[in-house]
Parts: C-alpha cells; sequence; structure tokens
C-alpha cells in the first residue's frame, strides 16, 4: 500500500501546514523525497484552504481572499533531477475524503477576478455540488446529473531562478499597459498572504515579496486545468531546479473544458496517487520547454451532443480577426441561452457549462477574418429532452425552486 507522504486536516488553516505552499519560488524547501520508481499519496485541501462553506449563501465567494490561493501539496524531492531533466509523473488513482463528499462552483465578483464571462455575470454567485460515487449533481442546478472526472487543476515543479524573474517581468509588464483594469491583467507578487512552507524568518519574508502567484499555467506546468488529466494520466514535466521540487492541488470532482467560470469546476478537497520517473537530459533530447500531457484512458460516456458555434464577432456585432477568446466566448452564449428556453436561468446554465463535462474545440482558424469555436453539451446529462423539435422547447426547470446563490457587490 502507497504511504501517504503528505496529510491535511481540513479542520486547520492551511497556513498551519509546512507541508502546503501557495508561491511558486526556486528556494521553497522540499517537505519529503522520493527515489524514482517511487509511489507515493498527497492529501490537499481545496485551493482556497476551506475559505467556501456548504451553504446557500454565495457571500464567502463574494468575500474570499484570492491572494491566499492555490493552496498547494509540497513540493516533493525527486532524488537525481536535475535541472534539463524530464520529470515522468503517472496519475495512479485520486479521490474524495470520507468525511467532504461535496464540492463547490463559483462566479467571482467582477471586482475580485472576474471570469470568462464576467461581463454577463458581473456578481458573485456560487453552487454545492454533492457526491454520489462517481456521480454528481446539485441542489442549485435541477435536472441534471452526471459522472465526474476527478483530476488536479493545478500541478508543477518549482521554476528556476531566472525562470521566477521572467514571468515577474514578463507580467508585471503586461500589468503596466493598463494598471487600473478590473478585472487585473496579471496577478503580481504579494507577500503579505503568502505561505512559503518550511522557509522562515528573513528569508521566507524576502522570497514571499517576490514569488509567483499560483494563477496561471507557465513554463513548469502550474493551472492548467486539464480536465483528462485522471487515473491513468501521464505529464512530462521540464525539470528546472535541483530534485524538482513536485507540488499538487485544486483537484476537481469534475470541469468543463475552459472552466470558464473561472472557480469553474466542481472544487474540492481530496487525495491523488502519483508515481514519479526521470528522463535524464529530456528537456534536451526532446525539445520540451512546457509539460506534456498523455490523457487518461477513463472518461464520462456521453455519446450524443449539442454542439454551440461561435465565431469572431462580439456582443456588440464588432468584427475581430480570427479571435479564438472572441468565437469560444460566443459559442458558450449561445449555449447558455439555448438553455433558458428550457427554464434554466442564465446562472444555472452558466455553471453547467463550467462543471459539466462539454468538451471545447478550436474548429477553424484560417477562415478570414472569423475563427470558429465550438462547445460540445452533452444532453445525456440532462433528465428531458434538450433536442429542437418542431413542437419548441418545453419548460422542464423551475429555476425559481432552486437557483444559484447570488451576493451583490458590497
Amino acid at each position: 500500500m502507497a504511504e501517504t507522504i503528505i496529510k491535511v486536516d481540513l479542520s486547520k488553516s492551511a497556513y498551519d501546514n509546512d507541508k502546503i505552499h501557495n508561491r511558486w519560488h526556486p528556494d521553497i524547501p522540499m517537505v519529503e523525497m522520493v527515489k524514482p520508481g517511487d509511489d507515493f499519496k498527497i492529501e490537499c485541501v481545496d485551493w482556497t484552504g476551506g475559505q467556501i462553506s456548504n451553504n446557500d449563501s454565495a457571500d464567502d465567494v463574494r468575500d474570499v481572499d484570492l491572494s491566499q490561493v492555490h493552496f498547494l501539496s509540497g513540493p516533493v524531492g525527486v532524488e537525481g533531477a536535475e535541472p534539463g531533466d524530464l520529470l515522468e509523473v503517472d496519475i495512479l488513482d485520486i479521490g474524495t475524503f470520507e468525511e467532504s463528499e461535496w464540492g463547490f462552483n463559483g462566479f467571482f465578483s467582477k471586482q475580485n477576478g472576474g471570469g470568462f464571462l464576467t461581463e454577463h455575470f458581473p456578481e458573485a454567485q456560487k453552487s454545492i455540488w454533492d457526491f454520489n460515487g462517481m456521480f454528481t449533481k446539485s441542489r442549485h442546478v435541477p435536472n441534471v446529473e452526471f459522472a465526474g472526472l476527478i483530476h488536479p487543476g493545478l500541478i508543477g515543479c518549482l521554476p528556476s531562478r531566472d525562470m521566477l524573474d521572467e514571468w515577474n517581468r514578463r507580467e508585471k509588464g503586461l500589468v503596466d499597459t493598463d494598471p487600473q483594469r478590473v478585472p487585473e491583467l496579471a496577478t503580481l507578487p504579494y507577500g503579505d498572504t503568502a505561505h512559503m512552507g518550511r522557509m522562515k524568518g528573513d528569508a521566507a519574508k524576502a522570497a514571499a515579496a517576490e514569488g509567483a502567484r499560483t494563477v496561471p499555467p507557465r513554463e513548469h506546468g502550474g493551472n492548467c486545468d486539464i480536465k483528462d488529466l485522471s487515473r491513468g494520466a501521464k505529464v512530462y514535466f521540464p525539470v528546472y531546479v535541483k530534485d524538482a521540487g513536485l507540488s499538487v492541488g485544486d483537484l476537481h470532482f469534475s470541469q468543463g473544458d475552459g472552466e470558464i467560470t473561472f472557480c469553474g469546476a466542481i472544487e474540492m478537497a481530496g487525495w491523488i496517487h502519483l508515481r514519479v520517473n526521470l528522463i535524464k537530459d529530456g528537456m534536451k533530447k526532446y525539445g520540451v520547454k512546457n509539460p506534456i500531457f498523455k490523457p487518461s484512458p477513463i472518461a464520462p460516456k456521453y455519446d450524443d451532443y449539442l454542439i454551440f458555434e461561435g465565431i469572431s464577432v462580439d456582443e456588440e456585432g464588432k468584427q475581430h480577426y480570427l479571435d479564438v477568446h472572441i468565437a469560444y466566448r460566443q459559442a458558450c452564449l449561445n449555449a447558455i441561452e439555448y438553455m433558458t428556453k428550457f427554464g434554466y436561468s442564465r446562472a444555472q446554465a452558466y455553471t453547467i457549462l463550467g462543471v459539466a463535462p462539454v468538451q471545447g474545440h478550436i474548429s477553424g482558424v484560417v477562415d478570414i477574418p472569423n475563427a470558429c469555436a465550438t462547445l460540445w453539451l452533452p444532453t445525456d446529462i440532462f433528465d428531458f429532452d434538450m433536442q429542437p423539435n418542431a413542437s419548441g422547447p418545453t419548460k422542464m426547470v423551475d429555476s425559481s425552486v432552486a437557483d444559484v446563490p447570488l451576493s451583490p457587490d458590497k
């Protein structure tokens, strides 16, 4: 039986656990050492460190302190790992805690993080999802149930000093182009809420002031939010520091492609079972500077989809040139509008796109001026017929009975 090398206590603050950190920095000490070929288990708190409660109020999503996130378990050192190697990580298993069989999805306020469709959903909202084995459903989004594909939203290795400096330089340069923008263009270092693991004293304070926030994916991996990294998946991570420094967190019970609500998956605490190996000098051998992912052979089996198209024309009718971001946004908005015809509120429909196993595709990027993006909505997750027909849609959902809780900005 694999040893659990990092344990968490959900009743305690993540700041009290020195095997957890919430910034990326090359000097964060390893909390455990393993050897190539070893397998082991790691426990993880939810990405906010327990700031969100299982209740019917979205006040906690409105008031969440996003400068704290993400809380990651690690870093775990791998003996013999050197810069230039590839760290091969197998996800052998992943699951929920028996005492915490629920998760949450949220829209962040535009004033506090926003999201992909923040102009359409500017206020904080939340839904709670209960787990029943591999299935989940929500009291806030009726008439829908689906199988989850549990995966880590965030997994990666520590950056080198040069890489950290480059991240901070380029992200500050972006913020400087529009420093007053809401939401902000990037999340820059912020030492006050940093948790630097086992770093202490002046060294921890100095590192916290320059440590990279965990919000985006970067060259080392990080917050990639790839829903297919479940049981049986494999990742090849570039190694940038001695011992690699593997950390993991932000576990999701289920997610749609794009994680479009920002807190866009069903967020949860849980555990993950990993195995590590090394490919010496693998970065040079394979020309790798970003991770390579091999998806899980397991996926929820949904064979029937409605596919919604979007093109590079925004909500005001302005033409953009091959803009995939605009196109995918339009595909999502088209799917939301469609679901409202069956009785869902726009918030419920948006939630479904964030948490259910929807697929996002870049379908065309060559036919000027419009890129074509598509969103594939599995119809089998609904307990009624979602297909268009000559009779027109029938309202099956009473959204007034159970809707996604809303908390207007203060």
